[in-house]
């Protein structure tokens, strides 16, 4: 987008600053500059003419059929035009400020324009980074894998004594995945696991959360699945026959994985947060400045 044909809109964008520029220097002799003047008339003008075609992209967008350009051709004006909007709608005010409706339009045109730079930002870091943590594949692929091992973790716990059974089981079972719009922007982790008292010493380093509903057992938190691989890898030097040592290697190492994977979905689930977050802040915004923008109109041409 920023890119788009050799960045024709940037050039366009710097010529309408230039020209704005030039026409606010117009003003002269003992008249005050403001949005009042014949020249604040103008920009004034041109910048609501590009307040409500920047508004018109998100119509453009669902235009399939249409032929007025590329979208990303309208994607690119829509960023260098957007940028020169605030110098033409400051020159436009000639920086008069106060506490009333043209500033709170102004103020909320530069929230719009802030925020999407934000998303500017995200847009054009977060898609690789999304393709990267997935490995070229979907997060449906992700899930796949981990009920995969999810199913392994079962059968390799069957084989093991009942506590470390216990505690694998209860491990998947309590894996807590997305959640509010807190735990998805940031990944946080609210999983736990059971284990018995008489393995807990292991794992209650991670911090008892009280009685669970089987006798003999309490719950503890398992963010990152950390707990419950520390629970199996210190049984490891404990255990009795060769046969059992090998099972909970590979349980380890299935745990481990099952670790990295929990972690790139949730990644993949904060990343895909932060992509949309943005639209939930710059179209409000965009609709209250439209709204604002006409009331500054009205109250212009009815009180001045």
């Amino acid at each position: 987008m920023l890119r788009y044909r050799r960045g024709r809109y940037l050039w366009w964008a710097v010529a309408l600053c230039v020209l704005a520029a030039i026409l606010y220097s117009t003003t002269t002799g003992l008249e005050r500059r403001n949005g009042g003047t014949w020249q604040g008339y103008v920009l004034g003008t041109v910048a609501a003419l590009l307040i409500v075609w920047l508004s018109s992209l998100g119509i453009r967008k669902r235009r399939y059929s249409s032929s007025l350009g590329s979208v990303q051709g309208w994607a690119s004006a829509h960023i260098y035009l957007g940028t020169a909007l605030l110098v033409v709608a400051t020159l436009h005010c000639a920086f008069n400020f106060g506490w009333n409706v043209h500033t709170l339009a102004y103020l909320l045109m530069v929230a719009v324009i802030v925020s999407g730079f934000c998303g500017l930002y995200v847009y054009i870091n977060s898609p690789g980074i999304i393709v990267d943590n997935r490995s070229g594949g979907s997060r449906a692929t992700l899930f796949a894998e981990l009920f995969e091992l999810d199913t392994q973790a079962r059968d390799l716990a069957g084989r093991c004594d009942p506590t470390a059974a216990l505690a694998v089981k209860s491990s998947i079972e309590r894996t807590v995945i997305g959640g509010g719009v807190f735990r998805q922007l940031f990944g946080a982790d609210n999983s736990w696991l059971m284990v018995s008292d008489a393995g807990a010493g292991a794992a209650g380093a991670a911090g008892a959360a009280g009685a669970a509903g089987a006798a003999g057992a309490k719950i503890v938190a398992n963010a990152d699945q950390q707990a419950a691989i520390d629970y199996i890898s210190q049984r490891l030097p404990r255990a009795e026959k060769r046969a059992e040592s090998a099972v909970l290697q590979s349980l380890v190492t299935l745990l481990c994985r099952r670790q990295m994977i929990l972690r790139r979905i949730r990644r993949d689930i904060r990343l895909n947060g932060w992509l949309r977050l943005w639209l939930y802040v710059h179209v409000p915004l965009s609709i209250a400045l439209l709204a604002a923008l006409i009331v500054h109109i009205l109250v212009t041409f009815i009180y001045w």
